[in-house]
C-alpha cells in the first residue's frame, strides 16, 4: 500500500488523557548547534535539520548524516521513531542497542529498525563517527497495520512487497552494506550538503529508491529465516506487558482490563486470553507483580524512603494496601524486606520476586523486543511497533 500523506510535525499519538510522542532526537539537535558535531538533514517536523516543503519526498521524517571528529558528551538513549528508521556507519566506532543488547558497531555497518521499535545509539556518549540515515513514516501505529509506503517510490508492487514482508517478519536489526550501498549513502549525503532550496530533491528522491531497491536486493540473498508472529496480536500484548514492567509511568497507571484491552487494540475477552498463553496469569495479576518487583528495588534503593511513597510510586492505592499485597507475594511486610536488605539478607528476596513473577519478560529478550523507549520529557508510544 502507498501513501502521500506528509507529516509535518512530532507524531502524536492520543488515548484519553494521555498522549506519546516520537523521539526528536534532541541531544543530537543540541550538540549541533553547539557545534559539537555536523550534521546536515532534511526533515519534517520537529527532527533537526531543515524542513522539507509541503508533499515534497512525502513520508521522509528525516534523511541526513552526522559527522563527529571526536567523542561527544552525548548519546541517544533508548528511544523510538515513528517510521523504519535505516542507518548505515560510514566511519568509527559506534555502540548500538536493540533488543536489550548492545553492539560495537564498524564502519561498513547497516542497522534497519522497523516504526516503534526502541533502539540506542551510544553507550552512553557517541564515539568519533560518521553516520547516515533515513526515517521513513509508514503509517505504522501498531503491528498488524499495513505498512503504507510513499506513492513517489519507484519500486515495482511485487519489490514493495517482498521489502515489506523481509522487514516487517525478521528480527535481524545489523547487516553489513555492500560497495554499492556504502557509495548510494555518500551520494544521498552529498545531495543533502549541496541542496539549495529544493534543487537535489529529485536526485534524492531517485538515489533512495536505488537504495531501498539495493536493500531488497541485499536481504533476498540473505535468505532470512522470516516470522509473521512479529505483527501478530499476541506481539502487541508482549510490548505492552513489557511497558508494564519497565515504564514506571505505565506500571503505576491505575489500568483496568478493559482500557489495557483497549490499549493493545483488542477486545477484553481476546486480550485476557493471549496474555494468560504469554504469562499463565491474568493480565491484573502480572501487573501486580510487576509492581511488587518495582518495590522491591526501591525499597534497595532509598531505604529510608517513605513506604507510602513507594507504594504510590509503584501503583498501589495505599500503604496498606501495598503491605498486604506485598506479604501474600513475599512472605514479609516491606519494613521487613528493607530490614532484611540493610543486614544483606534481602538479595535473595529481590532474586525470588525476579524469579517468581510469571511471565518473566526481561528487558530487551527475544520475545518482545523492548526496552525503557522514553523520548526526551515525554512517553513513549503506547506498545505499537
Amino acid at each position: 500500500m502507498r501513501s502521500d500523506s506528509p507529516s509535518n510535525r512530532v507524531a502524536i499519538f492520543t488515548d484519553k488523557s494521555e498522549r506519546y510522542a516520537a523521539d526528536t532526537c534532541e541531544a543530537l539537535s543540541a550538540a549541533a548547534r553547539r557545534g559539537e558535531v555536523r550534521m546536515a538533514a532534511l526533515v519534517r517536523g520537529a527532527y533537526p535539520g531543515r524542513t522539507l516543503p509541503g508533499k515534497v519526498l512525502a513520508g521522509v521524517c528525516s534523511v541526513g548524516f552526522w559527522d563527529a571528529a571526536h567523542s561527544q558528551h552525548w548519546g541517544l538513549d533508548w528511544h523510538r521513531n515513528e517510521g523504519l528508521e535505516i542507518t548505515f556507519l560510514e566511519r568509527g566506532v559506534l555502540s548500538f542497542g536493540i533488543g536489550g543488547e548492545s553492539v560495537d558497531l564498524r564502519p561498513g555497518a547497516l542497522t534497519i529498525t522497523r516504526p516503534w521499535q526502541p533502539h540506542r545509539v551510544g553507550n552512553p556518549n557517541i564515539g568519533p563517527s560518521r553516520l547516515h540515515w533515513l526515517i521513513l513514516d509508514l503509517g505504522v501505529r501498531r503491528p498488524n497495520q499495513a505498512w503504507r509506503w510513499p506513492s513517489w517510490l519507484m519500486l515495482a508492487p511485487e519489490d514493495l512487497k517482498r521489502l515489506t514482508e523481509l522487514l516487517r517478519h525478521h528480527e535481524r536489526a545489523i547487516w553489513m552494506a555492500n560497495e554499492d550501498i556504502r557509495r548510494c549513502w555518500q551520494r544521498i549525503s552529498q545531495a543533502i550538503e549541496e541542496d539549495v532550496r529544493g534543487s537535489s530533491h529529485s536526485r534524492l528522491r531517485v538515489q533512495i529508491n536505488e537504495l531501498l531497491l539495493l536493500l531488497v536486493e541485499m536481504l533476498v540473498r540473505s535468505k532470512p529465516q522470516l516470522d509473521p508472529s512479529l505483527t501478530s496480536s499476541m506481539r502487541t500484548i508482549e510490548l505492552f506487558l513489557a511497558e508494564l514492567q519497565h515504564n514506571p509511568e505505565q506500571r503505576s497507571h491505575p489500568w483496568t482490563v478493559g482500557e489495557m484491552a483497549g490499549r493493545c487494540g483488542l477486545g477484553a475477552t481476546h486480550f485476557v486470553s493471549l496474555c494468560r498463553q504469554l504469562t499463565n496469569v491474568t493480565p491484573a495479576h502480572y501487573l501486580t507483580w510487576c509492581r511488587v518487583e518495582a518495590a522491591c528495588e526501591l525499597l534497595e534503593q532509598d531505604p529510608d524512603g517513605s513506604i507510602t511513597d513507594v507504594a504510590l510510586a509503584c501503583g498501589f492505592s495505599s500503604a496498606q494496601y501495598f503491605a498486604t499485597v506485598f506479604r501474600q507475594k513475599l512472605g514479609v511486610t516491606p519494613k521487613e524486606y528493607r530490614e532484611g536488605r540493610r543486614d544483606g539478607r534481602a538479595r535473595s528476596r529481590a532474586a525470588t520476586v525476579r524469579r517468581r513473577r510469571p511471565g518473566n519478560l526481561r528487558r530487551g529478550e527475544r520475545s518482545y523486543q523492548v526496552t525503557n523507549g522514553e523520548s526526551r520529557n515525554t512517553r513513549p508510544m503506547n506498545f505499537k511497533q
